[in-house]
């Protein structure tokens, strides 16, 4: 089978919430991805970001038989070792995007990934609660804040791509149709217009989230570009594989 008539396969999954004493929930799903080209983690990949349970994750993502592209989440951040999470991962081999690309070579062609974790800041036309007061309130302040900042990193990290596939890999939501079943007033907290903005101007193939636990797997940006919502509590599968073929578009 040549390049052409090949599809890029790709599994995703986000919203693991790893947690201490849930070693191997993963690892034997992970390690028959033989059929995939890569292995997208979409963030919350641990349930608050402690030392242990960056132990569980590593161990569940290490060696695994294809390569593994991922991007952090805001409960991976809950400790503030972020830093030391996206160090561990990239020890056992697993490429952390924050605000930078990637470039791997499939059978089907160059598949370039570029990825955040993105934030908040709400959709024109949508309700919305803002931040109550309380303890909590200068951290959702700054979650809805970032939103539009990453967009922009997220613009420029697509636009220096050079491959023949592009995907978008965030953790909180680029459009409103993958967050339906969330309740409308906490959209903003959920994830920013601004990035299907970027998304759209920067030719994407697919563009991939998690974050929305009861919300909808497919949606589409406003110019057209698929968007899967892949965290763990929407799929209920540990992974979801979406071909992406040099013409057309399918998921499996």
């Amino acid at each position: 089978m040549t390049g052409q008539d090949r599809a890029v396969r790709i599994a995703a999954i986000a919203d693991l919430h790893l947690r201490a004493g849930q070693a191997g929930r993963f690892r034997s799903a992970f390690l028959g991805l033989a059929e995939a080209d890569v292995l997208l983690l979409g963030g919350d990949l641990t349930n608050g970001g402690t030392p242990a349970e960056i132990d569980v994750l590593t161990k569940e993502v290490a060696g695994l038989p294809v390569p593994v592209v991922a991007v952090l989440g805001n409960h991976d951040h809950d400790e503030g070792l972020g830093d030391q999470m996206s160090a561990r991962l990239s020890a056992v081999g697993v490429t952390v995007l924050d605000g930078d690309s990637v470039v791997l070579h499939t059978p089907a062609g160059r598949l370039g990934i570029a990825g955040l974790m993105g934030g908040g800041g709400g959709f024109p036309g949508t309700a919305g609660e803002p931040p109550a007061p309380g303890p909590l309130y200068e951290y959702e302040v700054e979650r809805r804040r970032r939103g539009p900042l990453d967009a922009e990193r997220l613009r420029a990290a697509l636009a220096g791509l050079d491959s023949d596939v592009r995907v978008a890999l965030t953790h909180f939501a680029p459009i409103t149709g993958t967050l339906v079943g969330e309740p409308e007033a906490i959209y903003p907290s959920l994830g920013s217009q601004e990035m299907a903005t970027a998304i759209d101007a920067s030719d994407v193939h697919l563009a991939v989230h998690g974050h929305a636990h009861a919300g909808t797997e497919e949606g589409t940006t406003p110019g057209g570009v698929p968007v899967r919502n892949v965290a763990f509590p929407v799929l209920r599968r540990p992974y979801a594989v979406y071909a992406l073929p040099a013409l057309g578009w399918r998921n499996e």
